[in-house]
Formats: structure tokens, sequence, C-alpha cells
């Protein structure tokens, strides 16, 4: 029965992916006969979450075990390309690429960190969930930390953890959505955020993890090709050669020469102390405050005043009136905005770093800094790789303990087959922008600057101006936002605009895969640990069910009202999630398992603390929340402060554990039961 189970999914992804080609065929040939490119856009949007609707309306149920867990009947190597689906988000799809391409090296530090924490997963944690056999995250923590009775607050606090760490991620994933949706379909950004929605509903609202594995499993297959067939297409271009990672040993060297000739490029330079004087400019503003405000104010009424008074167009009455309304209202307003301009272009005026130099900087002591974060950051993706708890939640779905085991594996190696694929694209796609575009007239410039730049006029994509003014592109000139690089890739490389489609698809379904698995993993807390466990612990399936859907549709539009106001870019919002999930559940998961003292107070306290200092401290250091930077603690950047919450956590919790009464033989008797290996 098994065999046959596992041989007709086989035959049915099969199937799946054959019609995915001939789509994909069909597509490009109507592309060729003149099908305008708009319509190719909505036409992937629409088949793809078609598909979506579609298997969640097959997989509809009612049933506990289903909805929550899939039957725990889902064969390992599916479930390991469900569970990379659900990994392989927007912030991996859309910006890890992206990142590596502005970061060079350092940005590695999420690869390893990422990967690494997969195999933490494995060792440490998901075969012991397994062997649990129950629902959620907080259920394993009830019960190692007091059982039935004692073990209630420790629910509500991963509970509170869960729905912390899962909101912050899933923001990410919808403002994603938004973005490819916003792009390819020509809508508004805010009403592609609640196009995507509506697909992640359909899927989560009505066959909870059933629905969602399917659907993740199809995701995942898109999601590959996709990312694949443009990154083979740069390597055969550039590299002589369809296998990306061999391209991209042959081209690094290439690209380093190309880097160090735009260095020593008098042009360049011209543009790069452009923009420090005008970072001077700003700099001087503030140190002038309040008169420089005042000045500033009463030039931009002066300039509305004149042109009205010479009857000028409408269009340069618009614009004069548009620059006094844009204007500081306050000081403290224009000290802020000025900070930020200054900033800005200091930024801009920095050559970027060599991009196969590790941690490059002018001098030792920076470089240093640059070190320290990089291992900071490795060390907080990894624990929090392993605290999240919707990849958790997925070890309780497949049939055994041994199958769990081997469902990492399948996870490892169907995530590596885009990770090692990331820093070839990254590298192609450079040395592509740094030998043909840069260099290029901008009387020439593609259309597709123009379509990304017009994606969010408040905070552009892309940005190509004529700074020096001598109708020549220089690289200074070119200021690329990480998250549009890989969605831009197949326009970047010249290919058909079919190929364009297909990505913004992969990305969507990376996005919505992870989104499914997170808003299940906060409906499932607040249904399954809160409503049935503490509230009405003799409710009904139907009504457990129920209620858990209900729930997810109010987390979704709440999420989709935070993505939709654009509090920061994809990879920040994702990495501040790695860093609360390691500091917060981290220590008591791994310590519940592998430590028999740890008690019910200790787990309180290590949870409590961790999160408390990670929280302090990236409100004390990120410019965004309300920080500086000049509160960090050994120049550690605020995205890696669980560096500071995990080991706060873990103290906490074995002082605590040492000072209070040990586990009960219940709790002692749980304990060696997850630790006993099948026979």
């Amino acid at each position: 029965m098994k065999r046959t189970f596992f041989q007709r999914l086989s035959r049915y992804y099969l199937l799946f992916t054959g019609g995915f080609a001939c789509f994909l065929l069909a597509l490009a040939m109507l592309e060729k006969e003149g099908m305008p490119r708009v319509w190719i856009g909505y036409l992937f949007m629409l088949a793809t979450i078609t598909l979506y609707a579609f298997i969640g309306l097959v997989s509809r149920t009612s049933n506990v075990a289903e909805y929550y867990v899939a039957g725990r009947r889902v064969p390992a190597l599916f479930n390991g390309m469900a569970t990379a689906a659900d990994w392989i988000s927007a912030a991996s799809f859309i910006s890890l690429a992206g990142t590596l391409y502005l970061h060079g090296f350092d940005g590695l530090a999420y690869i390893m960190g990422w990967t690494g924490g997969y195999c933490l997963v494995a060792l440490l944690i998901a075969p012991y969930l397994r062997k649990f056999s129950q629902y959620t995250i907080p259920d394993f923590l009830a019960a190692r930390y007091g059982g039935p009775h004692h073990g209630r607050i420790v629910r509500m606090m991963a509970v509170a953890a869960t729905i912390i760490v899962s909101f912050t991620y899933v923001v990410a994933q919808i403002y994603a959505v938004g973005l490819i949706a916003s792009r390819f379909t020509g809508v508004d950004f805010s009403v592609g955020i609640f196009l995507g929605l509506a697909s992640i509903l359909v899927c989560s609202f009505l066959g909870g993890m059933r629905a969602i594995t399917w659907t993740q499993v199809a995701q995942y297959i898109i999601i590959l090709v996709a990312f694949l067939m443009p990154a083979i297409w740069l390597s055969a271009k550039h590299g002589g050669n369809p296998v990306p990672q061999v391209a991209y040993g042959k081209l690094l060297p290439q690209l380093t020469a190309r880097e160090q000739a735009l260095r020593n490029d008098p042009k360049e330079q011209e543009v790069r102390r452009i923009f420090l004087q005008r970072a001077a400019e700003y700099r001087e503003k503030v140190e002038g405050l309040p008169s420089t405000w005042d000045a500033g104010r009463f030039e931009a009424q002066r300039q509305l005043d004149t042109v009205k008074q010479r009857n000028g167009t409408l269009l340069e009455i618009r614009l004069a009136e548009k620059a006094l309304l844009a204007y500081p209202k306050t000081v403290e307003e224009a000290q802020e905005a000025w900070d930020s301009a200054r900033r800005y272009y200091e930024q801009r005026a920095i050559p970027p770093a060599p991009h196969a130099e590790p941690f490059a900087a002018p001098a030792k002591q920076a470089s240093d800094v640059k070190r320290n974060n990089f291992l900071a950051l490795v060390f907080c993706l990894m624990v929090g790789t392993a605290a999240l708890p919707h990849i958790l939640m997925r070890a309780y779905t497949t049939p055994s303990v041994h199958e769990t085991r081997v469902s990492v594996f399948w996870t490892l190696f169907f995530i590596l087959l885009i990770y090692l694929t990331i820093p070839a694209l990254a590298v192609m796609v450079k040395y592509d922008v740094y030998t043909a575009m840069v260099g290029s007239k901008f009387s020439q410039l593609p259309t597709w600057v123009s379509y990304w730049a017009n994606v969010d006029r408040v905070h552009p994509l892309i940005n190509i101006s004529d700074v020096n003014r001598d109708g020549i592109v220089q690289l200074a000139e070119i200021a690329f936002d990480g998250d549009v690089l890989v969605l831009a890739t197949p326009e970047i490389a010249g290919l058909p605009y079919v190929i364009s489609g297909l990505v913004a698809a992969g990305g969507l379904a990376a996005a919505l895969s992870t989104a499914d698995g997170l808003l299940l993993a906060i409906s499932n807390a607040l249904s399954h640990d809160i409503y049935y466990q503490t509230v009405d612990p003799h409710a009904s399936t139907q009504k457990r069910v129920t209620i858990s859907k209900l729930l997810l549709l109010a987390v979704a539009f709440i999420a989709a009202y935070a993505a939709s106001t654009k509090p920061a870019d994809i990879l920040s919002l994702v990495s501040a999630a790695f860093s609360l999930a390691g500091s917060t559940l981290f220590p008591a998961l791994v310590l519940g398992v592998f430590w028999k003292r740890a008690t019910r107070q200790g787990a309180v306290a290590g949870m409590a603390v961790g999160f408390l200092v990670c929280v302090y401290y990236m409100l004390h250091t990120n410019p965004i929340l309300g920080g500086s930077a000049a509160g960090q603690w050994f120049q550690i950047a605020p995205v890696s402060a669980g560096i500071f919450g995990v080991p706060a956590g873990v103290l906490a919790m074995a002082v605590v554990s040492w000072l209070t009464p040990p586990p009960g033989k219940d709790v002692l008797a749980l304990i060696e039961h997850i630790r006993t290996p099948e026979a």
C-alpha cells in the first residue's frame, strides 16, 4: 500500500512536470507570434494560482490529523521537496543572489548559516519531535517542561514566540508577492498583495497541512525550473558551459579584472567625487540647523511664487508645488531626512568591494569587524533555522522517525540544488552588468530599466541616472535593490519575456509556499495550543478545524496589511525572524532533548531572557527601530542580535534549572521515550 501511494504520487508529479513544460512551450510560441507581454504575465499568474487553488480544493479536509500534520503519511522524498519549498522563501529565491551581487563574499554567510542550520535540524531536533508524535512545537515544549497539568506557561510562551517569529517572516513573503504581482500584471502594489493572499488562503484555509504539502511539492518543481533556466543560459553565454558552478569558476577571475579596471577609471572616480560633494552639502545643512531649514523653506516658497508670477506652464507649477510639499515640515524631520541623504551619498561614493575578496575593507580593524559580523550572522541563521516552527512542524508529517531522518537528507539535497547555483548566478549577472551595461549610452538603456524603476516610485528598485552628464553609464551611476536582481535576470541576460514570467512564477511559488506554512503555524498555535488545550479541551474535531481556519483568515489579512506598509526589505525582515527564533526557542528545544535536568522554571527563564535580550539589542541598535549604531556591542549588527540572545537564554535556563527541583518521573519517562532509538 505504501509503495502504491508513493508510485501514485510520482506519477501525478511527473505528469504535472510534463504539463508545465508544455505550458512553457505554448507561451514561448505565443510570444513569438506577437502576444503582448502583459498577457504573458497574466497567464503565468492565473495558471499558477489556479493550480494551487485546485490542489487546495482537491485536498480539503476536516480531519484533525490531516489538517494539522497531513495524516503523518507523507513519503520522505516528497516531504523533502515540500520542506525545501517551505524553506526556499522569497528571501532565498529573490533576495539572496542580490545580496551576493551587492556584497560579494560576505553574502555567503546566509548560504552557510541556512545550510548549517538544516544539519542542526537533522541531528538535534527533527527525529525527536517525530518520536513525540504531536501536532505543534508548543505541544512538545509543554509536555517536556511540566506535562499536561504544569506546562501551561511554557505552552503560552512558545505560542507567543511562534506567532512573533512567524508573523515577522510571513510579512516578508507577502511583500514579495506584492512586488511580483505589481511588476508582471501592472496592478498596484497593494492590490498585488491581496491577489497573492487569495492563493495562499485557498490552500491553507481549505486543506491545512495536507493541501499545503501537495501544493508545495508542485511549487518546488516550479521554483527549481525557474531558478535554473536563466542560470544555465547565462552560464552557456559567458562561460561556454551549461553548468553554472563550472562557468562560475571561469568567470570569477575575469570579473576581478573588470572590477579593478572600473576602480581605476577616471569617470568612475568623478562620479564618486560628486556623491561625496552631495554628502558634504547635506552635512552642512544638518550642522546649520535650524537656520538652514528656514532658508530652504523660504527658497521653495519663492520658487513657487516666481513660477506663478511669470505664468509658467502647468507642469512647472506642479513641480514647484511638489517640491514645497515634499520639504520637511519640522526641524526634526529635516534632520532625519538630511542625515539619511548624507548616509546614502556617502555609501554611493564608496567603490564596491572586490567580489571574491573576503571581508574587504581599507583598514584591518574594519576587516575584523566584517569578519566578526559574518561569523555572528552564520551562527544566528544556524540556530534560527533549527528553531523555526513552520519548518519543525514538517517533522510531524512523515510516517516514522526513520522517514523523518531521510526526509531531512532530501530537504538538504533539494535546497542545495538552488543554493549551489545562487553564488554562480550572482557572479554571472554581475559580469553581464559590468561588461554590457557599464560603458553603454544612456540613450540605449533597455526598456526593462524603466519598467522596474516604476514598480515602486517612492523607493525605486533600480536607479540609473547620469550624474556627471557625459551620456555614458558608469558603474557608480547604477543602484540596484537586492530584491530586484533575480526577477530582472532574464531581461538583463536578453532572454525571451516568457522566461521573465517563469522566474516571476518561481518567485511567487517561493513566497506563497513559505507563507502557507507560516500562516498555518500561527493559526495552529492559536487554535490547538490556546483554544483546544486551554479554552475548550472538549471541542469537537470539526470545531477545532473551523476555529483554525477562521484564525488563519484573520492573521493573513493582518499580515497583508503590515506588508502593504513596506516596513523593510525582504532579507532584513527574514533575518530578524531567525535571531528571534534562535534566542527564544532553540535553548528550550535542544536542552529539553539532551539535558534531563532542564526544568519548567528554567525553560521559562531561558525563553524570556533570550527573547528580551534579542529584542532589546535590535531596538537599541537598529536605526529603523529608533536605535543607533553607536549602541552596538562589539560592533555586531542588529541583524545578528541572536549572538547575544542565544547564550543569554542558555545561561538563564541552566542557572534557574540548577536552582529549582528536578523534573518529575513522567517528564523523565518522556525524555527516555523520545531519545530511545526505533527498533
